[in-house]
């Protein structure tokens, strides 16, 4: 009888050398899927990541600013800065440093800045303003260099009244929204430069 287990024993020694290998091959091909899974997923996140950067970079390129002071003026002389007397709000905007050129152009429907007017009484959206290309080329963009000077008529039933807070907001159709926040003075004036 010892000798037939000890025959059997020696049989099993092919038998663990083979088990063996094949689980050295499935660890070596497991490790070999996880690499590929590693690599990829880093390349992946890598390409979003550079797209992240170029969107951003394309966004605050897309910038306006205001160069200057805003004004308000009472067109029609009454001693109150109402739409009714079509009285109006200036300013200068140009690009940010090494901008992209933005379009601003009040006629157009697509592709366009627009502007926004917030008080404490109301939000109108999309006003009506005018353009005088104070410094460029005559298009219709706001390149580097340049500077548009935009008329801005006080929208709807609107008043300002003394110490009143108001915004415009311009919104470009890339990059980011430019919010000018500005207080009326405690005595209304002809012409009023708000910094």
């Amino acid at each position: 009888m010892k000798k037939l287990l000890n025959s059997l024993h020696r049989k099993e020694e092919g038998i663990t050398g083979l088990e063996t290998a094949i689980i050295l091959i499935a660890f070596v091909i497991v490790a070999s899927v996880f690499a590929f899974v590693v690599l990829s997923t880093g390349l992946f996140s890598a390409d979003r990541g550079k797209e992240t950067v170029f969107a951003g970079l394309d966004k605050a390129r897309g910038n306006l600013e205001v160069r200057g002071a805003l004004t308000v003026i009472d067109v029609n002389l009454d001693g109150a800065i109402t739409a009714v007397g079509l009285d109006t709000i200036v300013f200068n905007l140009g690009t940010s440093a090494a901008g992209a050129p933005v379009p601003v152009d009040p006629l157009a429907t697509t592709n366009t800045t627009i502007m926004n007017y917030i008080d404490a009484e109301a939000r109108v959206p999309d006003l009506t303003y005018t353009v005088v290309k104070t410094l460029g080329d005559g298009d219709d963009l706001i390149e580097v260099g340049e500077l548009f000077e935009i008329t801005v008529v006080l929208p709807g039933t609107s008043t300002l009244t003394t110490n009143e807070i108001f915004t415009i907001e311009v919104v470009p159709p890339s990059g980011g929204t430019n919010l000018i926040s500005r207080t009326m003075p405690p005595q209304i004036d002809l012409v009023m430069d708000l910094h």
